[in-house]
């Protein structure tokens, strides 16, 4: 089996492939000071709860936060007797290259995105990824990342202002029953739930211009469910996209030669 591991800024996200889909999923916060024999003890512990025995023969990795890619290597050598596959590496191929500025290095879950993207829906498509940043990774026709944006996250918008001002309360986010709050919170809610349905209207409508094509608009990241509330944000909204992608880089890989046994 497949074992994909997402790694983002704020949360890690470790899923189960068996051949022909995710059978299980389970996420725990990224902290570089995470031994491999903890992370073991974690999602061994899972696996016997929730009843899946999986044989491991395969790893592949997407990591924004390179301290913690040398435990999971040694986790994946100790545990799974196997050399894990880690994007954005030098022998990690790519189905697309990616078409950016010369010396620049996408990231490697943006890179995860165009490739599940592009296995989906053949390309022209703008991937908006709610994570620690909120993310709009640009596919071409071909499969290529060809660049995006970037833009604060809605979690640490949230932390700034609750920091930045000493009188405002921290919240959760939710869409508000109205856009005019009446109290504090509803006008945080307010703000924030409409001010990025307006964010991500704008990105993408300038997006579209600037690339001249009809695109698809895909939603993913964990907050993704709750904007797609708002009509026509997104054509889709998927979830596992970037662990999907993650299958299809590895994929690709094995058909290429990439050899995993330890």
């Amino acid at each position: 089996m497949l074992l994909t591991i997402d790694c983002g800024n704020t949360n890690t996200v470790f899923s189960v492939w068996d051949g022909t889909q995710f059978i299980a999923t389970w996420r725990t916060s990224t902290d570089v000071k995470r031994t491999a024999d903890q992370y073991f003890v974690w999602l061994n512990s899972l696996m016997n709860l929730t009843g899946i025995y999986a044989d491991i023969s395969d790893v592949v990795i997407s990591s924004t936060v390179p301290r913690v890619v040398f435990n999971l290597r040694v986790l994946c050598d100790r545990y799974f007797n196997c050399r894990p596959l880690v994007v954005g590496k030098p022998d990690c191929l790519l189905p697309t290259p990616p078409r950016v500025d010369q010396g620049v290095k996408p990231g490697p879950d943006r890179l995860a995105n165009a490739a599940g993207a592009f296995e989906r829906h053949g390309g022209d498509v703008v991937v908006v990824d709610f994570g620690t940043a909120t993310n709009f990774d640009v596919v071409a026709r071909d499969g290529a990342y060809i660049g995006g944006v970037i833009a604060p996250g809605v979690n640490l918008s949230l932390e700034a202002l609750h920091q930045g001002a000493a009188a405002l309360p921290h919240v959760d986010i939710s869409r508000p029953d109205k856009v005019i709050g009446t109290n504090t919170v509803e006008c945080i809610q307010s703000g924030v739930f409409w001010g990025y349905i307006g964010l991500v209207e704008g990105i993408t409508a300038r997006i579209k211009a600037e690339y001249g094509h009809p695109m698809t608009v895909i939603g993913t990241g964990g907050l993704a469910p709750l904007f797609a509330l708002a009509e026509n944000l997104f054509d889709r909204v998927e979830d596992d996209l970037t662990l999907h992608g993650l299958r299809v880089i590895h994929d690709y890989n094995k058909r290429n030669g990439f050899e995993e046994r330890a």
